[in-house]
């Protein structure tokens, strides 16, 4: 039947809350056997660009001129680069720099979680290399103290890295301590479960697959409801004064 227009997705100032119901697919330049859906680009206000990739067996992305961020959601791609090649599942994940030469092929049907965003260099330090990782071997660390809110930094806190991507896990009834308000931006992919987003002066219910990106100093705010955990994959713009 149809939804008579009715969608929890909602497009305001500083926020955007996108979900499956209004996902819509679109084949991005060079991609081949893939399909994109774009959730947040510098069209919306954001500095960065993240979309999920749907690829087929054999699907590649095309390129780009901005560093990108993968993280495998499903199936298992190929990432070949500097002579060695990497095989991604799921939490499995790749920092590749601008200008690197590579090559990545899914194996069997996937989906990625892929940022991109133009590097911002920074005086008298290196730009960063290559890296990758699998979620589960990164060290979990207690947000403030909270056993039930759980962080794993997915890259490195050093100032070669102008961004900063994270899992978070929150047990039921775990909250955010805080209404945060900061300089950063975040696009954020609900991986599991699923809770109550505050976003400006809005709340949202909010479960896995649905999407939110958090302009600069937009009120922010979120709880764990139900009987598993939440969890979520985040970005942040990081390490770069505000005036750059």
């Amino acid at each position: 039947m149809h939804d008579l227009g009715q969608t929890r997705s909602a497009n305001r100032r500083d926020h955007l809350l996108l979900t499956p119901d209004t996902f819509v697919r679109t084949p991005l330049p060079g991609m081949q056997g893939c399909m994109a859906i774009v959730h947040v680009s510098p069209a919306a206000g954001a500095a960065f660009t993240q979309y999920t990739a749907e690829l087929d067996t054999g699907g590649t992305l095309g390129a780009t001129s901005a560093q990108r961020f993968v993280y495998v959601l499903s199936g298992e791609v190929e990432l070949k680069a500097d002579g060695a090649t990497h095989s991604l599942a799921p939490g499995g994940y790749a920092y590749i720099p601008a200008g690197l030469t590579y090559s990545l092929a899914a194996n069997s049907a996937s989906r990625l979680a892929v940022i991109e965003k133009i590097y911002k260099p920074l005086d008298g330090v290196n730009t960063p290399a290559l890296l990758v990782g699998s979620e589960p071997s990164v060290a979990s660390v207690a947000l403030m103290g909270d056993e039930d809110l759980q962080v794993r930094g997915l890259l490195p806190d050093r100032p070669e890295f102008d961004f900063a991507v994270n899992t978070m896990t929150y047990q039921p009834g775990a909250a955010l301590s805080m209404v945060e308000i900061h300089v950063m931006e975040h696009g954020l992919l609900m991986l599991e479960g699923g809770g109550i987003y505050r976003l400006g002066d809005a709340w949202y219910p909010v479960t896995a697959g649905d999407f939110i990106w958090m302009a600069p100093f937009c009120p922010q705010w979120f709880g764990a409801l139900g009987k598993q955990p939440a969890k979520y994959l985040i970005y942040k713009d990081w390490n770069r004064h505000p005036l750059s």
